[in-house]
């Protein structure tokens, strides 16, 4: 039992580093890219490439993908978002799924159906293991779960410290008062744009170090990134690091109850929270709702 909550909490930071582009995207822009997991399965082809042209180490060749994806993440939202924003909340989200099926179909058209991985270029840290306590931990999920924790404590430094993170926060507030106050909120668009599809790309490399991939596996991605962002709540970035631990332990506990309960037991998590967030809303709708009548009716006497 320790045991499969050691490893669920290692899976989940895996769901965490997957999610938090998906979070961060929707917390500065609102806007739920349906894109999200193809654009990282996008990434682990780009890694797997030069990985295998240039015989170099993944991690090396991550670099290199990095700015990359931070470009296609300006293009994207200059290009699409930008443009599908003003034609409603609707808009962005079909144009996204649209996309998603334009780059699936791309990746089969390219690299077929057979799958890939980026495990036989690690060697021995593939499979490598710590005992730890009488535990076999692996190394390569400890490196992702750490990694994980990197990127979501960098991301949630930057908002909250710097200049650049101040500017952020502010266009996701209220990008029209922003720009009154001196601030290019298309420009802090762009750049939101470009780090979140940095996550994506380490996440996709992430998923390829730990597994394999083929060209339609980014919708089981984006599943996985959704649920851990409505458990642990959009607005913290931290919060989305718990939501993707709990959906693995959740994972982990219905595989434990029945051999095919894995997702199901995810699935059910989520969606208990997604009700309940339904009903706390609705809830704190009606009490202001109800508190405006009364100092309205205050008013009036």
């Amino acid at each position: 039992m320790i045991n499969s909550l050691v490893q669920a909490i290692l899976l989940g930071g895996y769901y965490a580093l997957v999610a938090c582009g998906l979070a961060f995207m929707f917390q500065v822009m609102r806007i739920i890219n349906l894109a999200h997991g193809s654009l990282a399965i996008l990434s682990a082809y780009l890694v797997w490439e030069i990985t295998d042209a240039l015989a170099l180490s993944p991690f090396i060749s991550v670099l290199m993908v990095l700015p990359i994806m931070a470009v296609v993440g300006l293009l994207l939202q200059r290009v699409i978002l930008e443009r599908a924003t003003k034609g409603g909340e609707l808009l962005p989200v079909l144009t996204t799924f649209g996309l998603a099926i334009v780059i699936d179909n791309l990746l089969f058209q390219q690299f077929g159906a057979n799958t890939r991985s980026l495990a036989p270029y690690l060697g021995d840290l593939s499979w490598d293991s710590y005992e730890i306590f009488g535990l076999w931990v692996g190394k390569l999920p400890v490196i992702v779960l750490l990694t994980a924790i990197v990127v979501i404590g960098g991301l949630d430094l930057v908002l909250r410290f710097t200049p650049l993170g101040r500017q952020i926060r502010a266009t996701a507030f209220d990008p029209e008062t922003a720009g009154l106050v001196g601030i290019d909120s298309r420009k802090i668009a762009g750049i939101s744009a470009a780090i979140a599809m940095m996550t994506v790309a380490i996440s996709g490399t992430a998923l390829g170090l730990r597994g394999t991939f083929d060209a339609y596996a980014g919708g089981p991605q984006l599943l996985f990134a959704f649920e851990a962002t409505i458990i642990g709540g959009a607005g913290s970035l931290w919060g989305v690091f718990m939501g993707g631990i709990i959906l693995a332990i959740a994972q982990s506990v219905g595989a434990l109850i029945h051999p095919q309960g894995f997702l199901l037991g995810g699935h059910l998590v989520f969606l208990m929270f997604l009700f309940a967030r339904i009903y706390l809303n609705s809830n704190v709708f009606s009490l202001k709702h109800w508190l405006i009548k009364r100092r309205h009716k205050g008013d009036s006497l």
